[in-house]
């Protein structure tokens, strides 16, 4: 019953939805994570602006309007076992997986990353890179850096993630030469 009784409250201070809507569009990212929590009720992990306009404009006009109707919540969980089976077993793996945290081996480094003394090749530009993995750091060319993202700026003077640069998934050995 408080929900409901929250969600009324809501519903009457928000009452002029287009001045709340075009409010929006002037907010900074911190100002819209907070907007995000007085809405939702918990802190936001994004700070894409488009995406938090786009979700709490959403959440200004559910609240205002009201949301999906029961019949169409219940016809959306009928047609959930109706997907692509790709998108079920992705969407199971998202249920099991807990939120936020990294794979980890039993000795708590990343799972993603392969043993120390391994090699980790990628060919860039036509040049090969070599990279080996060490205890808590990363060698390039008898230099150690704290991260393969930093080797992945170096050699590309852009801003990678050195995971997917050289192409290291959870289980994945693609890019590994020992």
């Amino acid at each position: 019953m408080a929900k409901n009784g929250t969600a009324r409250a809501a519903r009457k201070q928000l009452a002029d939805v287009p001045q709340q809507l075009a409010a929006l569009a002037s907010m900074s990212v911190p100002q819209l994570a907070e907007k995000y929590q007085e809405l939702y009720g918990e802190p936001t992990r994004s700070r894409n602006r488009d995406y938090l306009k786009k979700r709490l404009a959403f959440r200004i006009q559910e609240l205002a309007e009201g949301g999906l109707s029961t019949r169409a919540v219940a016809r959306i969980a009928e047609l959930g076992d109706t997907l692509p089976e790709s998108w079920r077993m992705r969407q199971a793996e998202v249920e099991k997986k807990p939120a936020g945290l990294l794979p980890a081996v039993p000795d708590g480094r990343d799972a993603r990353l392969p043993p120390p003394g391994t090699v980790l090749t990628r060919v860039y530009r036509g040049t090969e890179l070599r990279v080996t993995v060490r205890e808590g750091s990363f060698e390039y060319e008898g230099t150690l850096h704290r991260s393969l993202s930093s080797i992945a700026k170096l050699v590309t003077g852009t801003a990678w993630n050195g995971f997917t640069f050289f192409g290291l998934k959870a289980g994945s050995s693609e890019a590994v030469k020992s």
